[in-house]
């Protein structure tokens, strides 16, 4: 048998086995909910009287988009290996890069509803089981061969989806792809439904004072942006200085429970995916400035992400709303 074809014929095997195992969530779903976000932020966007910064990055981010969309609607109906290749490489970074803009701009009309902070309570929950976060910040502002190390590992939430959603593309496991984005959207939706609820500063904000020795990614952003907020001290939101104004639940700490459990189905990324998300954990406390409890809120929202997607995508597929995947 020729090398291309037996290539062929394993990765239709790998395929069909993954759409048999899964349920397989159609585009056009993806599209309407992308859609249906896009309207919620710009509802949320106009209720706490935001709007978009025309920057270099909303333009970038658009252009990008439209392009993206033109490309992966030519590949609607691929006729080789290399163009379905294409067509799942685009879908797939298309619609997280979207799940990540969409949440990231919720975040900040969401703010404004917000009220105090519940900084003592996530620190009392802490102390109780003796996580002491001064310790592990004084540990790292005291040992520089830490910082960028633990500053890789905390960025690596922006490289992992890229290498997991290439291995799906390139394995034929499109279905698998879809349940991963779907799961990563639900875990954003919850967490950003806490939010509001229990806003944070962060411990960097509320456990340090005077000068520090070593400033991590967050920074003070958390306390600041979400006080401008509140008091509309800002009226745009610019796509280029996005910044995470969530600290309890921890999303990247549901990512790396997302990351590991996509990962875990792909043999030659299992490992390596594990230890670099386990890294990417033990980075977040003072790179993400969260309490430890934030941790295990993002990794319990995760779970729950993981626990409930399947049966959506099931019981819509069973209500008629979502057709098995059709024959490539």
């Amino acid at each position: 048998m020729h090398p291309s074809r037996a290539s062929h014929l394993s990765e239709s095997v790998v395929d069909s086995r993954s759409r048999s195992s899964l349920p397989f969530l159609r585009d056009r779903w993806l599209a309407a909910g992308l859609l249906l976000a896009a309207l919620a932020d710009l509802l949320l966007l106009h209720w706490a009287r935001l709007s978009i910064a025309v920057s270099v990055a909303s333009v970038g981010y658009a252009l990008a988009g439209v392009i993206a969309m033109a490309a992966r609607y030519s590949l609607r109906a691929p006729a080789t290996r290399q163009k379905r290749i294409a067509r799942d490489l685009i879908e797939g970074m298309l619609v997280f890069v979207a799940i990540c803009l969409l949440g990231a701009v919720a975040s900040y009309p969401l703010a404004t509803i917000s009220h105090g902070f519940v900084d003592k309570g996530l620190e009392s929950v802490d102390a109780a089981v003796h996580f002491h976060w001064l310790f592990w910040y004084e540990l790292v502002a005291s040992h520089a061969w830490l910082q960028a190390p633990e500053r890789a590992a905390y960025l690596s939430i922006y490289c992992t989806p890229a290498v997991l959603i290439t291995a799906f593309a390139a394995t034929g496991r499109r279905s698998e792809m879809h349940r991963f984005l779907a799961s990563y959207w639900l875990a954003a939706i919850l967490t950003l439904c806490f939010f509001p609820f229990v806003p944070a500063a962060g411990p960097f904000a509320t456990l340090w004072h005077g000068n520090a020795p070593y400033m991590p990614l967050s920074a003070l952003y958390q306390d600041e942006v979400i006080v401008a907020l509140r008091h509309h001290a800002v009226q745009t939101v610019d796509l280029g200085s996005l910044h995470g104004l969530v600290c309890a639940p921890s999303f990247h700490a549901a990512s790396a429970v997302l990351y590991i459990a996509a990962g875990w189905r792909i043999a030659w990324l299992r490992w390596p995916i594990v230890a670099l998300n386990v890294a990417m954990l033990l980075a977040t406390p003072i790179e993400g400035t969260h309490y430890l409890v934030d941790i295990v809120m993002g990794m319990v929202v995760a779970l729950f992400a993981l626990l409930v997607t399947p049966r959506l995508i099931k019981a819509a597929e069973g209500a008629g709303r979502i057709s098995p995947t059709p024959a490539e």
